[in-house]
């Protein structure tokens, strides 16, 4: 895998021309940054989805403006089920993401068994260049990495497809 200097995320989404995807496929996620909240949303079961909100206020802008700008933005999960505490913690949030212009669909892990898969969590930007999230075993990001390798590319958009054309949109898939 060869990799390559790339700005940070926000710069990437934003120097995007027409599309972004990303596909996730863990069931635990543990995300520094969404600690408080995501405490609060286990002891109340509300979560935080006010797209002005600090907590979701510079995705939202990110997002919007690539909306804005003709970016198709598509999100896919791939999920146990029934789903984990984090995958529904996920699922209660994702409405901002939808109103924000992403699209988003679930995938039950079942029905992935015969795709080809990466290893780990990735966008992939205008169909040239992956950025790899890597998660340590607490569910905690650990890296990114970028890489342009042609192969690399081809295996993530292919599998990106495979998910999104069996995968359920955010609007019909109810957590289990």
């Amino acid at each position: 895998m060869e990799d390559v200097k790339v700005p940070s995320f926000s710069e990437l989404m934003e120097s995007a021309h027409h599309s972004a995807v990303f596909l996730q496929m863990r069931d635990y996620y543990n995300v520094s940054g969404e600690t408080e909240d995501f405490a609060t949303w286990q002891r109340t079961g509300r979560r935080e989805i006010d797209p002005d909100s600090e907590y979701w206020k510079s995705w939202v802008e990110v997002v919007s403006q690539a909306v804005a700008r003709g970016v198709a933005i598509r999100r896919a999960r791939i999920v146990s089920e029934p789903v984990s505490d984090s995958i529904r913690y996920m699922h209660a949030g994702v409405i901002v993401n939808v109103n924000a212009g992403e699209q988003v669909r679930w995938l039950p892990r079942r029905r992935a068994s015969d795709i080809a898969l990466p290893g780990n969590d990735f966008w992939l930007f205008d169909d040239h260049l992956i950025r790899w999230n890597h998660f340590g075993g607490d569910g905690d990001v650990t890296a990114h990495e970028e890489s342009n390798d042609a192969a690399t590319i081809k295996l993530c958009a292919d599998a990106f497809e495979a998910v999104w054309a069996r995968a359920i949109p955010h609007n019909q898939y109810e957590i289990s």
